[in-house]
């Protein structure tokens, strides 16, 4: 056997889970893993789609079953949690090729938006351990939150989001800045209660909203903690306050921006609310229990100068 001929049958299995709402060509995706992986020495790839009812759970967990070394969510933040979830505290990582709109983990990972690189980063990129949060037994990669954050996602058009993208979410947020403040009890790390009126109260894994904007800026995705933002601005004074710390990426806080670190948070409100985890929204409630899993969860990243490489090289 010619010595750069690789013997598939030795080869890893990648497995694609797709979100075939958000990856409207996934003949054209089959085909492009299918070269990045043999550029790489991989099996070509089992695809296995998503389901109305399943964002990717039953899909990552089937993976796992196939003896799949790797798992590449194609899709949105909500098919990245559902991968996450059924991947956290296993040996097998997690790969991202972004299809949503916001796409707040692969944002916070440093992962191109291109399918062909974010392939490369899945065959070829470096290996990185990172937390997730549980919101009331439901896992998330990016963010969960109570009042304002989950009034947009709920106000958020699905058209608007297909065309637009994150701006989307810009133009929802702008028609609800004007909905009342509430009163909120937060409790960190079972410490005393923080009694605050404010609009949300929400608790990040990673530091960024859709477009970018970094209201969490010392939010890591490895440091073992939550963060915790409570929105309180009134008036338009107020939010031009906080727009100017988050665009300024400010750690000064203030009544109307307030951020702390923990790795349990316990938010308790006067009245029922939307809430919401990695942009989808869950039952509304007058709770949100919040704790991290360190380190659960291997992913793909992309490699830097110096570090090494985990694809298998063809031999």
């Amino acid at each position: 056997m010619p010595k750069n001929e690789t013997v598939l049958s030795d080869a890893r299995l990648p497995v694609l889970v797709v979100n075939v709402a958000r990856i409207h060509d996934v003949r054209r995706l089959r085909s492009v893993c299918e070269h990045a992986a043999a550029a790489s020495g991989w099996r070509p790839p089992l695809v296995l789609s998503t389901t109305p009812g399943d964002a990717g759970s039953a899909q990552a967990r089937r993976a796992l079953e196939v003896g799949a070394d790797l798992v590449i969510a194609c899709g949105g933040d909500g098919t990245v949690r559902a991968c996450a979830d059924a991947l956290a505290g296993t040996a097998v990582p997690l790969a991202i090729v972004a299809g949503g709109s916001a796409n707040l983990t692969a944002a916070a990972l440093g992962l191109p938006a291109r399918a062909e690189a974010a392939l490369r980063v899945a065959f070829e990129g470096r290996e990185r351990q990172i937390d997730l949060g549980i919101a009331d037994g439901l896992t998330f990669a990016a963010m969960a939150g109570i009042g304002l954050d989950a009034a947009v996602v709920a106000a958020t058009s699905a058209v608007l989001k297909r065309v637009a993208g994150w701006a989307a979410y810009g133009a929802a947020g702008a028609s609800q800045v004007v909905s009342p403040r509430t009163d909120f009890a937060i409790r960190l790390d079972g410490g005393d209660r923080l009694v605050r009126r404010a609009h949300s109260v929400t608790v990040g894994n990673s530091g960024a909203l859709p477009g970018g904007f970094r209201i969490m800026p010392a939010a890591r995705l490895d440091d073992g903690l939550l963060d915790v933002v409570i929105l309180a601005p009134a008036g338009p004074f107020g939010w031009v306050d906080v727009g100017y710390r988050v665009l300024a990426r400010s750690r000064r806080d203030n009544a109307r921006l307030e951020r702390y670190q923990a790795r349990t948070v316990e938010i308790s409100a006067e009245t029922e609310l939307p809430r919401q985890v990695d942009g989808e929204l869950i039952p509304s409630a007058r709770a949100l229990t919040v704790a991290v899993r360190p380190g659960v969860l291997k992913v793909r990243v992309p490699v830097q100068p110096g570090a090494p490489r985990t694809g298998i090289p063809v031999s």
